[in-house]
Order: C-alpha cells, then structure tokens, then sequence
C-alpha cells in the first residue's frame, strides 16, 4: 500500500496526550453522558472472568468518570438495549447501533467450514426453538453448560448457542453471574438495527473509522488490532475511513489520526487512577510501549513463580503517564497492594491517591501494603496512605 503524505507532524508528547483525550482520561468527565457515554467513546469495552477489584468492565468505566456506582454501570450496559456483547478486540460490550457493522464477521463464521467442537444433528435447531418459547436463558438453562468438569468440554446445547452467537441469530443481552444469558437476536435488537445489509467494506470502513476516533492517532497495527481486524483489511478501506494521515516522532511507521482530534490542542485535568490491564489504553502491547514508554504484561495465566509484577497487575495512570503498577486484592474491608512498582519516588503520592480512591469505591476503609519493589520507597507510600485516609 502506498502511504498518502502525511497532513501533520507530531511530537512523540503530542500524540501522548491525543491518545489519553481520545481514551476520556484527559479533560473533564463526562458524566452527563456516563457510563453510556464512555461506551459509545470507547466503541468496545473489553470483558474479561477476572474479578479482584471488579470485573474490567467495570474498571473501565471507573477509570474515566470516577466512584460510579457497580450496579449503574451494569443497568447502563445491558438495560433497554443499548448494547450487545460480540466479538471485536476478544469477547467484548459494544454499542448497540454497531450490530449492523459486525455483519462482516458475522459472514466470515456463517462461511467457516471447520470448527473445535462438533455438534449434534437437531440441537442447534432446538436452542433456537427453545429459546424462542422461553428466553432469556443461560446455557445452563438451555441443558447445561458442560458435559464433564472440564472448563472447555462444552455440551451440545451450549456448542450450539455459542454458534448461534457468533452467525447473529442469539445474542446476549446481559452477563448474570457472569453467564451469558441469550436471547434471539429478533427480540432483542432493534428492528432498525436487525440486518447484514451493508458489505464488508461499509463495515470495515465503519469499524476503522471508529478505532481511529477512540485511539485518536495509531499506526496500522494499532488500528486493525483494536477491533481484530486484519492488516489487509485495514488497507483496503483506510483511504476512504476519514482517517488522515501523520507522522509521529520516533514512531518510525505510518500512522493515521482522526481529524477532529487535529483541530484543537489536547488539554485539561488529567485522571489519576488505576488502570484495568484490558482498558483499551493499554491493551496492546506494543502501543502502550511506544505511547509511555511503559512495558505491561498481564501475568495471570503466568506461572506464580514466573511473575515479575503479580496476578492482576494494574498500571497507575497520573498526569498522563504511567507511573507505576499495583498487584491488589481484597481481605475483608481492606484493599491490599500485594506488591507496588513505582516509576521514581515522584509517583508515590499519585499511587496512594489511586489506592484510596480505588478503596473507596470497593468499599473498602483501609489499604494495605505488603511489597514495594523499591523497599526504600516503602516509608514514604505508607505515609502518603495513612495521610490520605485521614
């Protein structure tokens, strides 16, 4: 693909901070638009079973508009239809005005001839019959989840849902205890909504335009990987996305911005808080290394005596950098940091401002500090806590 010239050159600062306001961490909050808002800004929130805080999802929100309360973001998610969960970045909550533009996917898996778990002649047909005298229901409510023990040895009523998931005749409209619970698509998206009209170029168009609104600048990479679309497929439509091109200092590789992101400078309060390790800021590797200079590894599925960071490593967000990493849990009414990376001793009082706060919102009335990598930095954050929860 031959690359336009570009239309601005930016300093490696100015596409920092292009990012964070385009991510909601940047400038004031909005609350008005809330949970909903933050959806619809983001495009995709990523879900994830990890729950030691909260569940990512609702982190997410959190990080940009503060203490929101857990059963709000729930009901602003799943209530009245406003939003559908598919897969984009992985399995993630999208805004229901985007069903018509996963059509494309939706094709792709209709058109997959091979796939991991074979499915019995007639079940499919019964999950949709069944779901339509009765639904909503979960897979176990279906006939059960599993045929053993074993997490992925599925049973056939659920191989058969989740397939029904994926070609766009189930959806699901909530998570319950973090089951799906499925719907027939019919019900549950609006008429409106309810088609696969456009081909796959409005939509990739579509879903490009939308990742390079939400990162606000990104190189190729970062724009297919937000959505999980393929390189190819990004340059097929990229030219016609709305999207411009730029260069960006010390990146070294083509990149694109949104041009509403181009007309003023980004500025206003920067967020201080914890950040889940699937917030869409920090989920791709590479990028929140170019963007903060910043390496972040999730190290749940690391063996424990592997792990640098701990389990559910979450990065501190202040002043629009990274500055440090908190591994937490909870013990009764305390927020516990199992261990605590700090950039330098300037992040001390931004991570104990994040602990608290994060505390506060989980209920929590006390943090408590096992490790800190920097065993001299130790003092002054305990300090630093102790005045904060004064």
């Amino acid at each position: 693909m031959t690359t336009p010239r570009a239309t601005a050159e930016l300093t490696a600062d100015e596409a920092r901070r292009i990012a964070l306001r385009a991510q909601g961490l940047l400038g004031a909050p909005d609350r008005r638009s809330g949970v909903r808002g933050v959806l619809r800004r983001l495009g995709a929130v990523q879900l994830d079973t990890i729950s030691v805080l909260a569940r990512s999802h609702e982190l997410v929100p959190y990080a940009r508009l503060g203490a929101v309360g857990r059963t709000t973001v729930e009901e602003a998610y799943w209530k009245d239809a406003h939003a559908f969960e598919y897969w984009s970045h992985a399995a993630c909550i999208l805004p229901v005005e985007e069903w018509p533009h996963f059509a494309f996917r939706r094709r792709a898996y209709r058109d997959r001839p091979h796939w991991n778990h074979e499915l019995p002649e007639g079940v499919y047909e019964r999950v949709v019959k069944q779901l339509r005298a009765e639904g909503p229901l979960t897979a176990t409510e279906l006939g059960g989840a599993k045929r053993t023990g074993e997490w992925w040895d599925w049973s056939a009523s659920k191989v058969a849902v989740e397939r029904a998931l994926m070609y766009g005749e189930v959806v699901c409209v909530e998570r319950r205890g973090w089951k799906r619970v499925y719907d027939l698509a019919e019900r549950a998206i609006p008429a409106s909504l309810l088609h696969d009209e456009l081909d796959d170029a409005e939509c990739l168009r579509r879903l490009v335009r939308l990742a390079g609104q939400a990162l606000g600048v990104g190189t190729r990479a970062d724009i297919a990987d937000y959505h999980r679309l393929k390189g190819e497929q990004v340059d097929a439509v990229i030219a016609e996305s709305g999207l411009v091109p730029v260069t960006v200092e010390g990146w070294g590789r083509p990149a694109w911005a949104d041009p509403a992101a181009l007309q003023s400078p980004p500025r206003g309060r920067h967020r201080t808080t914890l950040l889940s390790p699937f917030d869409s800021l920090v989920w791709e590797r590479a990028r929140t290394e170019r963007l903060f200079g910043f390496t972040h590894r999730l190290e749940a599925y690391v063996p424990k005596h592997k792990r640098v960071y701990g389990y559910f490593t979450m990065p501190v967000l202040a002043g629009g950098r990274l500055v440090g990493r908190v591994d937490p849990a909870r013990e009764g009414r305390a927020l516990v940091a199992r261990q605590v990376t700090l950039e330098g001793p300037k992040a001390v009082p931004a991570v104990a401002q994040a602990l608290v706060e994060a505390a506060g919102w989980v209920d929590c009335t006390d943090v408590r500090v096992e490790r800190v990598d920097a065993p001299e930095l130790r003092d002054a954050l305990v300090k630093e806590l102790a005045r904060a929860l004064a």
